[in-house]
């Protein structure tokens, strides 16, 4: 109540009229529900030096995923200056220790690891089930480079487990985009239904010059009916939940509305939406200020 009695003396003191003094109500009223509505329950500031904090974070090793052709492997991220840095480096056909003539993984069949970066992941350790993920991050735009900020279900496989992509950046065609996505199960086992968004570079690039240059604030939203992607405020994609229930190879079940997520922060490079590299780029650097889970606190 005291703040609305120093408001009140305010306005009365500057002489206000009714619709003026109607739209200061309004805007107060609206900042204390919304500080009400979101309430922080976990965040990583990344603000001691050093290794990322056990507790909270798993490396991902290895080649993993989308032929990618980076090496993954811990050594490549770490915390300095209240930013945590994942890099991405050129090596010199360091051997692969998983290499095996024939193998039936594609990352079996390459005889040297040329590049290596890092993917974080909080599976086991931070998981959350509908709420607000909201990161700020500034990512590296180089031919070849394809940073993800991506949450992925528990308790079952991909894609039936759900997969949601705040921000994917990568080229299309040769031009630079921002992704925001969503992806579940079809009928099919490892064939995915998805919901995209597919953002030309130049939407950013063109209001200010230094996008690339900045810090940008991706945000999840996510409860009982839909999941929606921002970026700087800005909504990218809004996705139902009554149309992401999976196929027959699913179960049909909605991973968005029975399943927890989990993060994963990593920097990709080339594979299948990479592109060629530019190795003059690197080695690169993906930094992140900081990633908060809030939860709703109404519900």
């Amino acid at each position: 109540m005291a703040v609305w009695k120093k408001l009140a003396t305010f306005v009365g003191r500057m002489k206000m009229n009714k619709t003026r003094l109607l739209t200061i109500f309004i805007i107060a009223i609206s900042g204390q529900l919304q500080a009400q509505e979101w309430q922080l329950v976990w965040s990583d500031e990344f603000n001691r030096d050093g290794r990322p904090d056990s507790a909270t974070w798993n490396y991902e090793q290895g080649y993993v995923r989308n032929e990618e052709a980076q090496w993954y492997q811990p050594e490549n991220a770490w915390q300095q200056d209240g930013l945590l840095i994942i890099e991405a480096r050129r090596e010199q056909n360091r051997p692969n220790p998983t290499y095996r003539p024939g193998g039936r993984h594609w990352g079996q069949r390459r005889p040297t690891i040329n590049y290596t970066s890092a993917c974080l992941t909080t599976r086991g350790k931070r998981e959350f089930r509908y709420g607000r993920l909201e990161v700020s991050a500034r990512i590296p735009t180089a031919p070849g480079a394809w940073p993800a900020i991506w949450t992925l279900g528990t308790g079952m496989e991909w894609p039936s487990n759900g997969e949601v992509d705040l921000m994917e950046y990568y080229r299309i065609g040769g031009k630079p985009h921002i992704l925001a996505n969503a992806a579940w199960g079809s009928d099919r086992r490892y064939e995915a239904v998805w919901d995209s968004s597919k953002v030309p570079l130049t939407r950013f690039t063109d209001r200010d010059p230094l996008w690339a240059q900045r810090f940008h604030t991706w945000l999840m939203d996510w409860d009982e009916t839909a999941i929606r992607l921002y970026l700087d405020g800005e909504m990218l994609n809004e996705i139902a939940l009554s149309t992401t229930r999976n196929g027959s190879a699913g179960q049909g079940r909605n991973p968005f509305t029975e399943l927890p997520q989990y993060v994963l922060l990593n920097l990709a490079l080339g594979g299948q939406n990479g592109g060629p590299i530019d190795d003059e780029a690197l080695p690169m650097r993906y930094e992140i200020d900081y990633v908060r889970i809030y939860q709703n606190t109404n519900k």
